[in-house]
C-alpha cells in the first residue's frame, strides 16, 4: 500500500500538468472568464461545452478590436512561462464568436449562436502530422486569429478553444479545453455568418472527434463543427 499512494499522486500531478485554460487575449487577462480548473470537458452533449463553467460568468471589462484587426489568444497548463499543453495532447485550435447584447453581462453562453473564424488542424508530410497544438506549444502557447472585416460592430464572446486527441478512439475520450472572452468590434459590416449551438455543433462520431491519432497512421484529419466564416 505504501507503494500504491505515491505512484498514485504521480499519476494525478501528470495528469494535472497536461491540462490546459486560455489565459489571455493580446496581453490582457482581465477580459478572459476563466474556468473552474484547466480540466477538460469530456462529452460534447456537455453544457458546459459553450465556455465552460465560469465561462458564464461575466468580467467587468472588454477588449476593443477593429473589424479586420487581429487578436493573440494565449494559453498555458499553468503560469504563463509553462507550455501550453502537454506535448502528447495532439489535436486541433479553434476559435469562435458569439454576437451578445453586451459582453459585459452576457450570461448563459450555451443559449448563444456561434460562428467559426478560425481552425486549424494537422499537416501532413506522409503518415507524419505536425499538429495546431505542436504549432501552439512552439509559440509559447500563442496563436493568432483575424476578426472578419464585414460582421458587424459590437459586443462579442470570443470562444477559444483546443481539442486533444490521444485518448479519442472511444466516445467520450476526445478532451474539449474551452475559454472565452470579451471584446467589442468596431468599424464592422453587416454580414450575418451562419451560426451552431454549444452543445449542438459536434457529434461523439464525428470523425474529427472519434478517431484513433496513431493507427492506422493518418493521411489526413477532418476538422469538427462548420466551416470558417471568412468575412
Amino acid at each position: 500500500m505504501q507503494l500504491i499512494v505515491p505512484t498514485y499522486l504521480l499519476a494525478l500531478a501528470a495528469m494535472a500538468s497536461a491540462h490546459t485554460t486560455l489565459q489571455y487575449v493580446n496581453d490582457n487577462n482581465a477580459i478572459v472568464r476563466p474556468p473552474p480548473s484547466n480540466s477538460p470537458i469530456v462529452s460534447v452533449s456537455d453544457s458546459n461545452i459553450a465556455c465552460n463553467v465560469n465561462g458564464g460568468t461575466a468580467k467587468s471589462s472588454k477588449l476593443n478590436v477593429t473589424a479586420g484587426g487581429s487578436l493573440t489568444l494565449e494559453w498555458h497548463h499553468e503560469g504563463r512561462t509553462s507550455q501550453a499543453i502537454d506535448p502528447s495532447h495532439k489535436g486541433p485550435v479553434l476559435t469562435y464568436l458569439a454576437k451578445v447584447p453586451n459582453a459585459l453581462t452576457a450570461t448563459s453562453p450555451s443559449s448563444l449562436s456561434w460562428f467559426k473564424i478560425q481552425h486549424d488542424g494537422a499537416t501532413f508530410s506522409g503518415t507524419t502530422a505536425t499538429w495546431a497544438i505542436d504549432k501552439l506549444n512552439s509559440n509559447g502557447g500563442k496563436y493568432s486569429v483575424t476578426i472578419p472585416k464585414s460582421i458587424p460592430s459590437g459586443d462579442y464572446l470570443i470562444r477559444s478553444e483546443i481539442i486533444a486527441l490521444h485518448g479519442a478512439s472511444s466516445v467520450g475520450g476526445a478532451q474539449f479545453y474551452m475559454g472565452c472572452a470579451q471584446i467589442s468590434v468596431t468599424g464592422g459590416g453587416s454580414a450575418s455568418p451562419a451560426t451552431v449551438k454549444f452543445p449542438g455543433a459536434y457529434s461523439s462520431s464525428d470523425p474529427g472527434i472519434l478517431i484513433n491519432i496513431y493507427y492506422p497512421p493518418l493521411t489526413s484529419y477532418t476538422i469538427p463543427g462548420p466551416a470558417v466564416f471568412s468575412g
